[in-house]
């Protein structure tokens, strides 16, 4: 088991010895860079190349990417086969890296799926705000509320990742959006987490709702997502930060 926290039983990183690498079904990239210049976001990209040596080392059949739902740009109930239009750096990032995956022989047998995954509650923008004492700064717009964003919380992620692991390789699709089913109130987390708003108008050409499809998802993990309210998913977030 790997981890950042103490009891570690393998830590490895690209340029180290690929014999150190246990033999494994399934390998989840969950590396990248989510900030910097373009010279630091190309290096989504060029990881690639580096998930794919560790999927053959260790003789693995499936390759989970992390990708996101930045690909797409602003839209709602976007489905995997809409077109993708990123607006920010990070977006065209992760654009890049899955024009990489699909160049990618596909002669090894090994079965490469896109993450696009959607905001993790607790990993997101908004979570400095969720671990302060508020209140938290959010743009409220002419309907009296906040951005409404597709959201997943951390333990439904987990369950979705190890249900995708148990999947055949040959029934796995090439992308997949990966959010609760119905997006969420950013305030409405704030709120759930019992803090106050710092309301300020947003500003013009704000995006209220940018939201995914997840039909693909619920069709090959029914039942997967278990925390659907902004109530559940901060209450499954905080339960992971205490270690329960």
């Amino acid at each position: 088991f790997q981890s950042r926290r103490p009891g570690t039983g393998l830590t490895w990183a690209p340029g180290q010895p690929l014999s150190a690498l246990p033999h494994c079904d399934t390998v989840v990239a969950l590396w990248g860079r989510t900030s910097g210049d373009a010279a630091a976001l190309a290096e989504n990209a060029a990881l690639v190349a580096f998930g794919h040596t560790v999927a053959l080392a260790t003789g693995a059949r499936r390759l989970f990417h992390l990708s996101s739902a930045a690909v797409y740009g602003p839209g709602r109930h976007l489905a995997e086969g809409a077109p993708l239009s990123p607006v920010a750096d990070y977006g065209h990032s992760k654009q890049a890296m899955e024009q990489e995956i699909a160049r990618l022989p596909r002669t090894d047998r090994i079965a490469h799926c896109c993450l696009r995954l959607a905001n993790v509650v607790g990993a997101d923008s908004l979570a400095p705000g969720l671990r302060g004492s508020g209140p938290v700064g959010m743009d409220r717009f002419d309907d009296g509320t906040g951005p409404l964003r597709s959201y997943i919380a951390p333990g439904d992620l987990l369950r979705v990742l190890a249900g995708l692991a148990s999947l055949p390789p040959d029934s796995l699709p090439e992308t997949l959006n990966i959010a609760a089913p119905a997006p969420v109130r950013m305030d409405a987390l704030v709120r759930a987490r019992g803090l106050d708003l710092d309301w300020r108008p947003a500003p013009p050409g704000a995006t209220q709702e940018v939201s995914l499809d997840t039909a693909r998802l619920s069709a090959l993990l029914p039942g997967a997502i278990r925390h659907d309210t902004a109530e559940a998913m901060v209450a499954d977030w905080a339960a992971l930060e205490a270690g329960q």
